[in-house]
């Protein structure tokens, strides 16, 4: 709301000093993030102090991990700390009137409403199921279909698939006419492009439609997979609020480059008009998840809860989308993607030896794959680490791991 007060007093005439800063990207990115950080710890304390005096505390289920009884009461729903302290510098510095700020605070808020929802059966309901997990995949899939359908016949999504050194001029990119596309970035082939075309088996109006179809179909997918990605990454101190904190940072550069003429000329990558916003938002998601971390890192004084988890994925998912880089997903993303898939696996092979050898076997001693590093005197494929780890040393290691996935997702987009 800043951005659009300084933008009228321009139209009317009124200079303020320092006004013009607004109109830089990278300044209004600071100002979100380091406003967000700021709401997120001082607003944050106040917020635990309220969930604490509303006994809105943790149910925890003994499975046999170290310290685990110890976190019982610990206040949950946490999510509502992050909620906040994003929302409110993006109205504050974003530009509203962009169509990928819309779309990504529709979405926000929509899975933070879903992930509350499901805390609130949880705790004040006393049914510790929540949401079933029907209902929560309606949900996150109804948003991830308006989303594509958005991408599929918004006028205002297009990209500029190249972009030539003759065009590093706002009056000349004016000039070119930007298009309706189904393609988006993928690393190791020449100008890191994919068409879901190609994917289509048909040619003509029954291939354009086709393509469409398949290009929403795999939005849906990130983006559910996304949203359900961290939500079983959640399940130690500090582990998804860093992790997805890291993947919001590259995201957020990703955004921006991808919505400078100049950047995406450099990197040989599609331009994209008015992605560049979304590096606002990324920033303030950042700052809001750095100052929860202050709360969250072992031992935790707040949980974020469902509320927090899925309203993370579904902004990853979201963004990964709208800038065309949701193919990067496994690799940026790698850790959410190896929880995901270790549940996937475990619960496959429970099923399939149970059925053939009458007893249920296992991959891992738990899933997901957090809780194996923390497990111990359980028979399993896997055998290493012969000892459980303490809760720390295997968050600190998963964020190092996402850290080095984060280097090789951006390190590729020079790789031919």
């Amino acid at each position: 709301m800043i951005y659009h007060l300084i933008e009228y007093f321009k139209q009317i005439g009124i200079d303020l000093p320092g006004q013009g800063l607004f109109g830089y990207l990278s300044f209004r990115a600071i100002a979100a993030f380091t406003t967000a950080l700021l709401i997120s710890i001082f607003a944050g304390r106040k917020i635990i102090a309220w969930l604490q005096k509303k006994q809105i505390g943790e149910t925890i289920r003994d499975l046999g991990l170290e310290g685990q009884m110890q976190k019982k009461g610990t206040p949950t729903m946490g999510g509502i700390i992050i909620f906040i302290a994003l929302i409110v510098p993006v109205l504050l510095f974003s530009d509203l009137t962009n169509i990928y700020t819309i779309l990504l605070l529709i979405s926000t808020c929509w899975f933070f409403f879903l992930g509350f929802t499901d805390d609130y059966i949880k705790v004040f309901k006393k049914n510790k199921d929540g949401l079933s997990e029907k209902k929560k995949l309606i949900g996150q899939g109804a948003m991830a279909l308006a989303i594509g359908l958005a991408v599929c016949f918004s006028d205002q999504i297009v990209v500029r698939e190249e972009v030539s050194a003759e065009s590093q001029t706002e009056a000349s990119v004016e000039q070119v006419d930007m298009v309706k596309s189904t393609k988006t970035t993928i690393p190791f082939v020449k100008d890191h492009e994919f068409d879901y075309k190609w994917l289509s088996p048909f040619k003509g109006a029954m291939g354009w439609y086709c393509k469409w179809a398949i290009y929403v179909l795999m939005i849906v997918i990130v983006i559910t997979a996304c949203s359900n990605g961290v939500n079983l990454t959640d399940g130690m101190d500090g582990l998804a609020a860093g992790t997805s904190a890291i993947v919001g940072v590259v995201l957020g550069v990703f955004a921006w480059i991808g919505g400078n003429v100049i950047n995406a000329d450099y990197l040989g990558i599609m331009y994209i008009p008015g992605s560049g916003e979304l590096a606002v938002f990324m920033s303030a998601l950042v700052g809001a998840l750095i100052g929860f971390l202050w709360y969250n890192t072992y031992p935790a004084q707040v949980f974020m809860g469902d509320t927090g988890s899925l309203m993370l994925g579904g902004i990853i998912g979201v963004t990964a989308v709208l800038i065309r880089k949701e193919l990067l997903i496994p690799i940026l993303c790698g850790i959410f993607f190896a929880e995901s898939v270790s549940v996937i696996m475990q619960r496959t092979y429970f099923k399939y030896t149970k059925k053939k050898y009458g007893e249920g076997r296992r991959i891992f001693r738990m899933a997901p794959l957090h809780h194996h590093y923390q497990k111990e005197g359980i028979p399993a494929i896997i055998k290493k680490p012969a000892g459980a780890l303490p809760e720390a040393k295997i968050v600190s290691r998963f964020w190092i791991v996402g850290i080095i996935l984060a280097v090789i997702t951006v390190a590729l987009l020079k790789v031919r």
